[in-house]
């Protein structure tokens, strides 16, 4: 048997039809917003933010990054935790993966800067263990603030050829990448570090020899482990031999003294 719709059941047909699409799309409108409000919700309340006052203040969380007194917890942003003094375990790379309560001073004289007081370790849901006490005044004689780095004059367009681009300045910053050889010294191996000058195509890259990266710097890079290219801030050193930099583009010797993304 052969059924033939008439004008008014195809009308009412389509109404049906375009009615439960926009209940459909409402449906999954409502419960999209839902689960992205969940989301938010739930990463904020991971995360578990607090903001930094001045005086004393305390933060819980897991310890990322950690590098000779400095470390890090996610929950503390744009916050470096200092530890001056000896920890039970080591250094602050021995925090790495750890819950811990910190309690430190903060003050606006070092914006990014909190002195740590006390450190104690999470043992169990309810139960933290002191590893530290603060006995000694804090030594920043590495941390270059934001104000600080406004004295780094940037080099462009070095060249090997032409010495007076870098030769008198004090303090400078470029741009490029830290590279990294392991050489033989007698029964020793040692690691010996330079910098890739990234300020223009070349066959031969620019190269600056690294006599010395201090803590601050290697405490970012590891901070900033996601990236590989960098503004390195530089306390200029003696210009390599003619000869030498003729051949092998090597410019110059310098200590890093922070890197960063700006």
């Amino acid at each position: 048997m052969t059924f033939i719709l008439s004008e008014g059941n195809k009308t009412r047909e389509k109404i049906f039809r375009i009615m439960g699409i926009s209940l459909l799309m409402a449906i999954l409108m409502v419960t999209g917003s839902i689960s992205c409000k969940q989301a938010t919700e739930e990463e904020t309340a991971e995360q578990d933010i607090t903001v930094v006052k001045e005086g004393i203040n305390e933060f819980e969380g897991v310890v990322k990054v950690g590098f000779g007194k400095y470390f890090f917890i996610p929950g503390a942003q744009g916050i470096d935790m200092v530890v001056q003094g000896q920890l039970e375990s080591g250094d602050a790379s021995s925090l790495i993966d750890q819950g811990v309560r910190v309690s430190g001073e903060f003050s606006p004289e070092r914006p990014s800067i909190l002195v740590v007081d006390t450190i104690e370790v999470k043992e169990s849901e309810r139960q933290y263990r002191n590893i530290f006490t603060r006995t000694e005044e804090a030594v920043l004689d590495d941390y270059v603030d934001t104000k600080a780095r406004e004295e780094f004059e940037v080099l462009k367009d070095l060249d090997y050829r032409k010495k007076e681009g870098w030769e008198g300045k004090q303090k400078a910053k470029i741009y490029g990448k830290l590279e990294k050889t392991t050489v033989t010294e007698g029964e020793e191996e040692k690691d010996v570090y330079s910098l890739i000058v990234l300020d223009g195509e070349e066959r031969q890259p620019k190269k600056i020899l690294v006599d010395n990266i201090s803590d601050y710097t290697q405490y970012y890079l590891e901070k900033l482990r996601l990236f590989d290219q960098f503004w390195f801030y530089l306390e200029m050193k003696e210009t390599v031999d003619w000869r030498v930099r003729r051949r092998s583009r090597e410019l110059f010797h310098a200590d890093v003294v922070f890197a960063g993304l700006y």
